[in-house]
């Protein structure tokens, strides 16, 4: 029988992320403006002005791509103890992130602000950002090499891994 789980996790926006994203905006917003207004300033000259008045809208297209670029997604994907983490970006791209052997981890638990981590550990945060359901997992990775994955798995996701723990790692967790 195999053991699948999957789990979607939406990312939950911090104060820094919200005031990032209005800084888009306006930033997007008066770029595109002044562009238009430089447009309209250049009429006599129909070339410059058609050439400001298409980079206005590049401008507002491009704002509004990168805003909606900032909402993300992380999709878990449990199968038979591989664990594969995928990231979604607004609703349309999709990256794989990372996949990792539940049978070769070093390292696995509940994660806490302020954990030890080596200069030559990559941590790879894939959560949504409410630290008390938060956990990590220790592993190497063929592309980067040491490797610390944070993510929020839900109750039947952390049964599924569990069960795939080496023994070492299984009455710690």
């Amino acid at each position: 029988m195999d053991n699948f789980a999957e789990q979607l996790v939406k990312k939950n926006e911090t104060s820094a992320d919200k005031t990032r994203r209005v800084l888009m905006i306006i930033v997007g917003v008066l770029f595109s403006i002044a562009l238009a207004a430089l447009a309209v300033l250049q009429l006599r000259n129909p070339l410059v002005a058609l050439l400001g008045f298409a980079l206005a809208i590049v401008a507002g297209y491009g704002t509004f791509h990168i805003v909606q670029n900032t909402k993300v997604e992380y999709e878990y994907a449990f199968t038979n103890g591989e664990l594969d983490v995928d990231k979604i970006i607004a609703k349309k791209k999709r990256k794989e992130m990372v996949s990792a052997n539940i049978r070769q981890l070093t390292a696995f638990g509940k994660y806490e602000d302020g954990m030890e981590e080596t200069e030559d550990l990559t941590v790879i945060f894939a959560t949504d950002n409410i630290a008390e359901h938060e956990y990590y997992a220790d592993f190497n990775d063929e592309n980067y090499g040491s490797t610390r994955l944070v993510f929020a798995p839900n109750e039947r996701m952390l049964e599924n891994i569990q069960k795939f723990l080496p023994a070492r790692l299984r009455h710690k967790s």
